[in-house]
């Protein structure tokens, strides 16, 4: 559970405040945030998952499962969609064309992966 914690703060951090924790890190800053805050969408849902696979009732490990693989895709493919949204990241037309057919099928294919999950 510790881990799903440090994997929700690094993450959530990156997310909303992607320039300050990469200032904090030490890590070197570009135009755009746009990899640290996918980063930390894709930590966030890691840290999902492994809450998930921490509430299981099962004694042994399993690992990730397909509960845990659906957060990680919707919570990297909303912050997709938000950096699409916002339409600054100053790429060629077909570029976002490409960025938004990857983000519906990967939402697409988690909620029909929810749907059988939920079933």
């Amino acid at each position: 559970m510790v881990d799903a914690m440090i994997n929700f703060l690094l993450g959530t951090f990156l997310l909303f405040f992607p320039r300050k924790m990469m200032t904090i890190l030490g890590i070197p800053i570009p135009d755009k945030a746009f990899y640290a805050s996918i980063l930390g969408a894709i930590l966030v849902g890691i840290g999902i998952s492994l809450v998930i696979e921490c509430k299981r009732k099962n004694d042994q490990i399993v690992g990730l499962g397909i509960g845990g693989a659906v957060a990680i895709n919707i919570c990297g493919a909303s912050a997709l969609i938000y950096w699409l949204l916002a339409g600054q990241l100053g790429i060629p037309t077909h570029g976002y064309a490409i960025l938004w057919g990857i983000a519906l099928a990967v939402l697409s294919v988690s909620f029909l992966e929810l749907k059988n999950i939920i079933r």
